[in-house]
């Protein structure tokens, strides 16, 4: 793709990084056939290669976002399906996080979505005003038969329930009955899945400490700064990053550190893009490049480092294994998960047509209702097609979306492997 960006704009390193990515589209359209957007709405401007000469001309004209660009930029779920299809190795990752800053830079939004967007960037992040929601919603839910649909929908994506986590909250968890441990790691617990899926937390402790690994939580970190960063809030999400690439990487100096895990996708890629967001940052390159080298999936690090031992059961289950977009396109993690799971000895089946995304995406399913609506329904029309005993999945945003639309039980990942390697049944496969 020619680019026009004149030498003067070039000297923002935004605008610098961008325009190499832009010239390497060779405009063949082959990531609009794995785009799901474009698959829904087939608008060209709805699909990576028409979002792309839409960022591209507010860059190089230094024209302010409009109306028509921020309808179809807001539309991109980031889930990187284009990625994983296009031979010219565009990353697109990275030029919608640009245009998504730049929007936020030069456009005023209406009122109500600056509200509602701010609100999100308040509660979510924060445990305790999140739970405070839950408590909220319970007391409203009598009530929605009466409330516009926006905000109906709302609520079949809050939980009815907080969850209560069934290890004691410390900062230091040390491998048992071993004085030789394997590996040191520390841990991303997260924000809101630390209140709705604190098992996911759990399991991924119990099955470090069954194999010999010390778990470091910190208690200072919480959220990773994903959500603030995919709507374009850039300068809330570079204090998250900072805070955490801060912490850490005094922790991996102090007390030596040889990963950082994350169990949930999303917050993984944005954690392994670190290095790339502060790459001309004099006091942040060395330290944030360390954090995204150390930062690993859940299973990417057991499958790499540590040989899980599997304890067999008597029934074999078939289980459908939901590859979030955050991991399998994201984060090049896909097969790493399902050979461990493969190595429970239960069914693992594949998802039809599992590379197109759920409708989850972060904060997607609460801006984009009619579309992440549409996405569910076939991600759960194909997962019904396979009949699996249940679902298992790497990321609380895809479990929340798809428990949402069908009453097959889903799970993580993390809760199959515990259970396969010592650790009891899920509750939520008991009922």
């Amino acid at each position: 793709m020619q680019t026009n960006f004149t030498s003067e704009q070039l000297l923002n390193k935004d605008n610098k990084s961008s325009e190499k990515i832009f010239r390497k589209c060779v405009h063949c359209g082959f990531c609009n056939a794995t785009c799901p957007t474009y698959q829904l709405l087939g608008d060209e401007l709805d699909g990576p290669r028409g979002r792309i000469y839409l960022i591209k001309d507010m860059l190089e004209n230094n024209k302010p976002a409009n109306d028509k660009i921020v309808k179809h930029l807001d539309r991109c779920l980031s889930c990187y399906s284009c990625m994983s299809t296009c031979p010219s190795g565009v990353n697109y990752m990275h030029l919608i996080d640009h245009g998504r800053n730049y929007i936020e830079e030069t456009y005023r939004r209406p009122f109500y979505q600056r509200f509602f967007r701010n609100f999100l960037s308040y509660s979510l992040p924060n445990p305790k005003v999140f739970k405070f929601l839950v408590f909220l919603t319970n007391l409203v839910r009598p009530l929605t038969t009466f409330l516009p649909g926006f905000i109906k929908e709302l609520f079949t994506l809050m939980p009815k329930k907080i969850g209560k986590s069934s290890l004691k909250v410390e900062k230091i968890y040390k491998a048992k009955k071993t004085k030789k441990r394997v590996a040191r790691v520390a841990l991303l617990t997260g924000c809101v899945q630390s209140v709705i899926a604190p098992e996911i937390n759990d399991t991924t402790i119990k099955i470090l400490n069954r194999h010999k690994v010390e778990v470091v939580v910190i208690p200072e970190i919480g959220c990773c700064g994903s959500l603030d960063h995919h709507m374009g809030h850039k300068v809330k999400a570079h204090e998250y990053f900072k805070k955490n690439i801060e912490l850490w990487y005094k922790e991996y100096l102090d007390k030596g550190l040889d990963a950082i895990i994350s169990n949930t996708s999303g917050c993984g890629t944005t954690l392994k893009d670190y290095a790339f967001i502060f790459r001309d940052d004099k006091a942040l390159k060395k330290k944030a490049k360390k954090i995204s080298e150390l930062t690993k999936d859940i299973t990417e690090f057991l499958h790499e480092n540590i040989k899980l031992k599997f304890k067999k059961k008597k029934t074999k289950y078939k289980i459908a294994y939901h590859s979030a977009c955050s991991m399998q396109h994201g984060q090049k993690v896909h097969s790493q998960p399902i050979e461990i799971l493969k190595k429970t000895g239960n069914e693992i089946l594949n998802i039809p047509d599992s590379h197109l995304c759920c409708g989850s995406a972060g904060t997607y399913n609460i801006l984009q209702q009619k579309i992440a609506k549409k996405l569910l329904i076939n991600k759960v029309e194909n997962i019904k097609k396979i009949n699996p005993d249940f679902i298992a999945t790497g990321n609380i945003g895809c479990m929340t979306q798809i428990g949402s639309g069908t009453n097959i039980p889903i799970i993580h990942t993390t809760e199959v492997i515990d259970w396969f390697t010592g650790g009891n049944k899920p509750n939520k496969l008991k009922l």
